[in-house]
């Protein structure tokens, strides 16, 4: 789910100041060399500010701050730790750097990201990721606020240039990414309204039939982000859901609730549960149609 790790960021921002985007999980080896690299580079960190409040990018926050003295900010509904709330969509300065404070929600209703003017740079945190897609899954996540966060993206940051990401190698051209996300979520939507167009469904009929029956590892979040979709629809009223009147079979139950603290450590396991919403359990199965 994090790819090859938790991308963390040190903004050199003049005036001898850094900012720190995402100090990621509490691992002491990565802390101290976040706070060795500002040493090396002769800044003093100055803040610390958090894309969102998942596991993998804040739970780090507190040793990072004090080692730094640095405080930490965050959107003013983010729950994890943190002193101070970021103004959005206004300017966060630090040293001789403003960068635009934006708020973006969709992957979390408490997502920021950054743009820096100066180095047409945004920090994207879970909005768009270095290789492959984001997952947005309810309760903590929304599909239509997620495509006007992209939409956002496209029409007032056009001159954006370079994307650092939450997970995964920087991305050099952010216009083609941000229009690469745009469309993939216009063509997953289309694949689950056409996989409907043949007859009534449940979550994971469709999961079956949009993204096949290989990769079942992967069916639990391709599961979440049918119901992003489906929550979308019917709230557009373009499906109606109707519950399914038989127990759930194995397998479906799996997909739709997995037990992912079985399977990992509890620090890895928190990290699946935020980004799927698994802790919200899916009691009952539903059927879903076209109006």
């Amino acid at each position: 789910m994090t790819l090859t790790g938790t991308n963390s960021y040190v903004v050199r921002c003049g005036a001898g100041a850094a900012l720190v985007v995402d100090p990621g999980p509490p691992i002491e080896t990565h802390i101290s060399e976040i706070a060795a690299g500002a040493r090396a580079d002769g800044v003093t960190i100055e803040a610390i500010v958090l894309t969102h409040g998942h596991p993998d990018h804040s739970s780090g926050a507190r040793a990072l701050a004090a080692k730094t003295g640095a405080p930490v900010y965050a959107h003013p509904a983010c729950r994890a730790p943190h002193e101070r709330d970021l103004a959005l969509e206004e300017d966060f300065t630090i040293g001789q750097a403003s960068l635009r404070v934006m708020d973006a929600p969709g992957h979390t209703f408490d997502h920021v990201i950054l743009y820096h003017p100066a180095e047409r740079a945004l920090f994207t945190g879970d909005t768009i990721l270095g290789e492959g897609t984001s997952v947005i899954a309810p309760p903590g996540g929304a599909l239509r606020p997620y495509e006007q966060t992209l939409q956002r993206l496209a029409s007032e940051f056009s001159q954006a240039r370079i994307i650092y990401p939450g997970h995964g190698p920087v991305i050099p051209d952010a216009q083609a990414k941000i229009g690469e996300y745009i469309e993939h979520r216009r063509m997953r939507e289309s694949q689950i309204v056409g996989a409907l167009r043949t007859g009534p469904k449940n979550i994971p009929q469709i999961v079956r039939t949009v993204y096949g029956p290989e990769r079942s590892v992967l069916w639990p979040a391709m599961a979440r982000q049918v119901l992003a979709h489906l929550q979308a629809l019917e709230v557009e009223q373009r499906v109606t859901a109707a519950p399914v009147e038989r127990a759930m079979t194995e397998e479906e139950w799996a997909m739709l609730n997995p037990r992912i603290e079985e399977i990992l450590g509890p620090e890895e396991a928190a990290v699946i549960i935020a980004e799927l919403g698994t802790a919200m359990r899916l009691e009952r199965l539903y059927e879903y149609r076209l109006t």
